[in-house]
């Protein structure tokens, strides 16, 4: 699976559920083309204003500029990095560009349109997000590093500290030595920057290896490599409905809430540490999911 449909599972959230296939349709939906149409339309409507990047750009936004963006803008990515993702996109494009600080211009007003355009169509996403960074970042301000345990049982904790570094000074060079002792201070921009796409990446794990313990359990042959799922032709079928029967049931549990139970239990010190309530559950029925075509394909 993808973060986004992880995403929009956690958050109930309808509109992004059938952005992502989690919702039965007659044709596979493309979440880069869907990102690319409103940031277009975002363009084109600025092109009519006037707007001079607008009429730069207009007709000129297609799913290839966007792409990388939505697809790592659920695993973290920055602002500086996602503007430099669409730069280079769009220094591809046969456009005659005055000069660089134009481009720079262009990527920056195109970024924009981006999350905004990403906003608009997966806003639970983006509130679940928001929260799962918000309590990394009061966890690592406590200096502590943000630990949790999947449905499966796993503890996890994320290793992220600040690393000292120091030179060597010899005769014949400067070398240049990274501190790496697990005992140093918490990094508490990573700590909360690499909570959201590692917390969703765990629940995708959890999905897989639950998917490989019901197939065996059925006795088919399964195989796995990155987020794809093997089987023998005979059993792809019946592979299809267990994967989705998995999903369902992973997020059928309470997965937020007791992830904020944890953290009070672990980090709460006694009532001094509070952490913000669980975003608002939408109205999606994941049962939906069991008759999705394109959910998983």
């Amino acid at each position: 699976c993808n973060g986004l449909q992880h995403y929009a599972a956690l958050g109930g959230d309808e509109i992004g559920a059938k952005k992502v296939n989690l919702v039965p349709s007659d044709s596979p939906q493309d979440v880069y083309s869907g990102v690319a149409t409103v940031v277009a339309k975002r363009v084109h409507d600025d092109a009519l204003a006037g707007h001079e990047l607008g009429k730069l750009l207009d007709g000129k936004v297609d799913r290839k500029v966007v792409k990388q963006t939505v697809m790592t803008s659920v695993y973290g990515v920055t602002y500086i990095g996602a503007r430099l993702q669409i730069h280079n996109a769009l220094s591809d494009k046969e456009i005659d560009w005055r000069d660089d600080d134009q481009l720079y211009h262009a990527s920056a007003y195109i970024i924009n349109h981006t999350f905004e355009a990403l906003n608009q169509m997966f806003l639970g996403a983006r509130n679940i997000m928001k929260w799962l960074a918000d309590c990394a970042r009061i966890i690592a301000k406590n200096k502590d590093p943000v630990a949790w345990v999947t449905p499966l049982g796993l503890p996890i904790v994320q290793p992220y500290v600040k690393n000292q570094n120091f030179t060597v000074k010899t005769v014949v060079q400067h070398v240049l030595l990274h501190d790496i002792r697990k005992d140093l201070p918490v990094n508490t921009i990573k700590q909360r920057s690499a909570f959201p796409p590692n917390y969703v990446h765990s629940l995708d794990s959890c999905h897989m290896m639950l998917t490989a313990i019901e197939c065996k359990k059925h006795n088919i042959a399964y195989a796995s490599v990155h987020d794809s799922y093997w089987t023998h032709a005979c059993t792809v079928d019946h592979m299809s409905k267990i994967l989705r029967d998995q999903f369902v049931e992973l997020h059928s549990q309470p997965l937020l809430h007791r992830l904020r139970e944890w953290f009070i239990k672990r980090y709460g010190k006694d009532g001094r540490v509070e952490f913000p309530p669980v975003p608002e559950r939408g109205p999606l029925d994941l049962q939906v999911v069991k008759q999705s075509k394109y959910f998983f394909h």
